[in-house]
């Protein structure tokens, strides 16, 4: 069987240890030399960037996330042992691991060193397809003559380099097409590398259906409900019975059981949405201080599209209340924009005519994005925004240079 050292990228007939360099992080699989679609999940990144620049925390439970009534952004695989994990409240990820080091989100840091690991990525193929901050998928067909490397010792490599060069890890799935790659990267974390070929099927057959993406726990419960509780089970109906039983999006569902996947992997995908929200330690009621507490959202929204490369051409602001009720409210705007004080002054309105309950969470978003290019041309009638844009881009360049607190607005 063909089988990868992971220390050295050899590729060899199966053996107990490399016959290159001794080394036993081996993995072996029947169709290593042939699959070409990869998926890189960098492990608990917000967490292992700031481990990675405090050493003193390399050891400790580590939670990136804040306030009491906030939820984790990421923790460390020392805190997953407590039972802490993504998205999960504050309050009780402080519970299960009381002794750990909280820190806030440092966004514009991680997005640099997403940039430099994408970097990375773009050495290897050009078809990669960016899929949240720290993930992506890559197709490396075809790049074995430039690499004079299979893709499998190609990505290997690269995975040593990140660890190496920017200080964080990756886990890696390498499969026949994107859905398997996803599900194999999930199968070994951290510093993980799994493959999934044509016995795809009969390894996921027993895993629970909630390990597919895209299948939530509402549908885990119906689907309980028809007895179906396993991957094999779903990847069992056939289209009549999974149309009739799950609807249009039945048949669907069972080919990604089966581990069907046509999609290619796309470089030039848009990102749908960016958005930025806070959970308010005490509720608030007072437009005022909705106000103050949306103005720092207008900024991270701001930083977030130019990051992006985007702006928006439309805007939505979200409240909820002490009740957990989510209201939204659309906001037209008459150019795009990515300014926070053009955000900020076209939410302002929408923020103040609304009156009444305690809200507990506020958070803006881009309801339509566009290219930069588009966005803050001014006109005759609009002298200021070209104006305000030069103003950001020299603030910009100041905190690229020295750091983001470097420059503050007031107001």
């Amino acid at each position: 069987m063909p089988t990868l050292c992971r220390d050295c990228d050899a590729v060899f007939t199966a053996a107990s240890v490399c016959p290159r360099c001794g080394g036993t992080r081996l993995i072996g699989h029947a169709e290593l030399p042939t699959l070409t679609i990869a998926h890189v999940d960098c492990d608990a990144f917000f967490a292992s960037v700031e481990k990675r620049d405090r050493a003193e925390l390399r050891d400790r439970p580590v939670i990136v996330g804040g306030g009491a009534r906030g939820v984790v952004a990421a923790c460390c695989y020392i805190a997953r042992l407590s039972g802490v994990r993504s998205a999960m409240p504050m309050f009780k990820a402080l519970k299960l691991c009381p002794d750990a080091t909280v820190i806030r989100p440092d966004l514009a840091k991680y997005a640099i060193v997403a940039r430099e690991i994408r970097a990375m990525m773009n050495r290897l193929t050009p078809l990669v397809q960016p899929l949240s901050i720290d993930e992506a998928a890559l197709d490396l067909s075809g790049t074995q003559a430039l690499h004079n490397a299979p893709p499998a010792a190609v990505l290997s490599r690269f995975a040593r380099a990140v660890e190496q060069q920017v200080g964080v890890t990756v886990s890696i799935g390498l499969a026949p097409n994107r859905l398997l790659a996803k599900l194999a990267a999930e199968r070994d974390k951290p510093r993980g590398f799994a493959i999934l070929g044509q016995d795809a099927a009969a390894i996921l057959a027993p895993e629970p259906v909630g390990v597919l993406p895209g299948i939530g726990p509402a549908l885990v419960r119906k689907l309980a409900g028809f007895g179906i509780t396993r991957i094999g089970l779903l990847a069992a109906l056939d289209p009549s019975a999974a149309r009739t039983r799950l609807g249009d999006d039945g048949p669907a569902l069972t080919a990604r059981a089966r581990g069907e996947d046509a999609r290619g992997v796309d470089p030039v995908r848009a990102t749908k949405s960016i958005s930025a929200e806070t959970t308010f330690n005490t509720d608030i009621t007072d437009p005022a201080a909705l106000a103050r507490a949306l103005w720092p959202l207008c900024e991270k929204l701001g930083r977030r599209l130019r990051l992006e490369n985007f702006a928006a051409a439309g805007l939505v602001l979200k409240l909820k209340t002490a009740r957990f009720e989510t209201h939204t409210h659309a906001i037209k705007l008459t150019a795009p924009t990515l300014l926070p004080e053009s955000i900020f002054e076209a939410a302002k309105p929408a923020l103040y005519q609304t009156a009444g309950p305690a809200y507990r969470l506020i958070g803006i978003g881009a309801a339509r994005l566009v290219s930069a290019d588009l966005a803050d041309q001014g006109d005759l009638m609009d002298r200021e925004s070209p104006r305000r844009a030069a103003r950001q881009q020299a603030m910009d360049k100041l905190r690229e240079k020295f750091g983001a607190e470097i420059i503050r607005r007031g107001r």
